[in-house]
């Protein structure tokens, strides 16, 4: 190789990783045998700039710049000269991830360089916490069901599988059936949620809505009845405080339900909806193709009405000061975990950061983005969510593929890292110990399933409640959630569990990941393995707050090691916890 940058280097480019505006930058290349000139490319607002880089006295070649003052994205190669008059480009590597870069006979592929608010500070409980997920109505009931609507099905037997109760307007088969968990039912688990050192509980929709999944929001305004109400939730948050944990609630802000106040397709509500007058006072908020029967929808789903969110009277609903998001914050939540945050425009995100921190300083914007979320292509173009100005954190979904590939062999540990190191890289520290490490979701086949690799995906869809695991392959999957869990009480960023998996609840896609809780029927196993790991981290600051250094010893492992830099942790405050160092494995079938 004629040319030579490891983006990762401090001796190629300082300081590590993501910087803070104004920040002074070093970029060095080095070269064999005598270029005729040496520059970098740097792209700013998708205009590039050919700066020239100056000899070091060895045989590199170096460039030094101030960050810009305002946060953004920069791109950067470099293209050297040869004595033959040749050009040679020098860029990110083939599979984008940073590191040590690659030759190119044209124009490369750029490394990135996020530069972030200098005030860039995520509230400090997410990444010393621990996130717990509930789905509300399968996590616990604090009284005998009640009906509440005809056109549901609800199970009496807190224990019977989840119905795929197919619903005629959408092909939806598993939103029509409710066990009855509620507000009151969650607080009734607060000690045992304590137990687990979590510290941080989010909770799925809990609006009114139709569905038992609540992503279609029928009020905004109204605590599900079957779930509580405003006083349980004030309780709740309340209770929760008592213990050292905080609220976030699911801020479905995309979408509403067709069957809501504010579109009213079926005449439910007393109110005027959109889908039923080009007078409602919510026509607004909703794009008509063809009035009424032909909308802009969430993915095509026509029971899922997208919202226009740049009305300025949907705005106001939800960002003013009596609106929406600071409305449910006044009630003692702490944040918003935001419903498909890649498709809110980044002024709507903007002003809702800005709302919520006007309600309270230390409240979180905590964003679904299922990539990368500092180069996330959404709508044709590239948003960056962790420059200080919109999302907290977001569900490290990048982490949990990458973990899963590495504990079940299908990812070297080599790939593994790499895949870690481009997130270190590209997000800003602060973002980068706040991101929510999830392992198991509402969106997923439960974790055991995964690692056992085996989610029924050849089983007939309505067949797949009644199937479970052989004992052979469930000691396969414990072994590699033992694995991953030393990687998850390891890394920085917040540990999240998804109801039950501590519990060793197996399932398929949803509807089957979304089993009621097995209270009195957990696995032990399981559950000590969770314990442990959680404790640990609880235990440890290091392992919240401490430098990272991440080594493939071979294919199979991983080392992670956590230390204090001259007695301060990664933020610069003091930290005399020892350094922690830990082998992971790959569990190969």
């Amino acid at each position: 190789m004629k040319l030579y940058h490891d983006s990762r280097s401090l001796d190629c480019r300082a300081p590590f990783g993501a910087v803070r505006c104004g920040d002074i930058v070093r970029l060095r290349v080095y070269c064999q045998g005598r270029p005729r000139a040496v520059n970098a490319v740097i792209t700013l607002n998708n205009q590039p700039y050919t700066i020239p880089l100056q000899p070091d006295g060895r045989d590199g070649y170096e460039l030094r710049f101030a960050a810009p003052a305002t946060p953004r994205l920069l791109w950067y190669y470099f293209a050297a000269v040869m004595e033959n008059g040749q050009t040679e480009y020098l860029g990110n590597a083939r599979d984008g991830l940073g590191g040590v870069g690659e030759t190119y006979a044209s124009a490369p592929p750029s490394f990135q360089l996020t530069v972030y608010a200098r005030d860039y500070a995520p509230p400090a409980f997410l990444r010393e916490g621990v996130m717990y997920q509930i789905f509300p109505d399968r996590f616990c009931r604090s009284r005998a069901p009640r009906y509440t609507r005809e056109d549901i099905y609800l199970h009496e037997n807190w224990d019977e599988a989840p119905l795929a109760l197919f619903d005629p307007r959408n092909g939806d088969t598993h939103s029509r059936d409710f066990f009855g968990g509620d507000l009151q039912g969650i607080i009734s688990k607060l000690d045992y949620l304590q137990s687990l050192h979590v510290t941080v509980l989010y909770l799925n929709p809990i609006f009114l809505a139709r569905s038992n999944h609540r992503y279609d929001t029928g009020d905004y305004t109204r605590i599900d009845p079957m779930l509580g109400t405003q006083a349980d939730l004030t309780r709740l948050c309340e209770e929760a405080a008592k213990r050292g944990m905080r609220v976030l609630l699911d801020g479905v802000f995309n979408h509403t339900g067709d069957d809501s106040l504010y579109f009213n397709r079926y005449g439910r509500y007393d109110s005027v909806g959109a889908y039923q007058s080009p007078d409602s006072p919510y026509a607004g908020w909703f794009t008509f193709e063809r009035f009424p029967d032909k909308y802009k929808c969430w993915w095509g789903v026509d029971t899922l009405p997208e919202v226009n969110k740049d009305n300025e009277d949907y705005r106001r609903f939800i960002l003013a000061e009596d609106g929406v998001a600071r409305r449910w914050m006044r009630a003692g939540t702490a944040g918003w975990r935001l419903d498909v945050a890649d498709e809110l425009p980044m002024r709507f995100l903007r002003d809702l950061r800005t709302a919520v921190r006007t309600q309270d300083a230390q409240a979180a914007l905590l964003g679904e983005v299922w990539e990368d979320a500092s180069n996330k292509v959404s709508y044709g173009a590239q948003r960056c969510y962790c420059l200080g100005d919109t999302l907290d954190s977001v569900m490290n979904y990048p982490l949990r593929k990458a973990a899963i590939g590495f504990v079940t062999g299908t990812l070297d540990a080599y790939a593994f890292c790499r895949m870690v190191e481009s997130l270190r890289e590209n997000y800003p520290l602060p973002f980068f110990y706040s991101l929510m490490n999830l392992m198991g979701s509402h969106d997923r086949a439960r974790l055991l399933n995964v690692l056992a690799g085996e989610t029924w995906e050849q089983v007939d869809p309505l067949e797949r409640g009644g199937c479970r695991l052989s004992d052979a392959q469930r000691a396969l999957a414990i072994r590699r959630l033992a694995e991953m869990w030393k990687l998850y009480a390891a890394l920085p960023g917040m540990p999240s569990v998804y109801y039950g998996d501590e519990a060793g609840m197996e399932g398929a896609a949803d509807p089957f990941c979304r089993f009621p809780y097995p209270w009195g029927r957990e696995d032990a196993q399981v559950m000590t393995i969770t314990r442990e790991a959680l404790a640990l981290r609880a235990s440890r600051p290091i392992l919240r707050r401490g430098a990272l250094q991440l080594h493939p010893i071979d294919r199979d492992t991983v080392r992670i090691r956590r230390f204090a830099y001259a007695g301060c942790d990664v933020f610069g405050e003091p930290l005399d916890d020892a350094e922690f160092e830990i082998n992971v494995h790959a569990i190969h079938a």
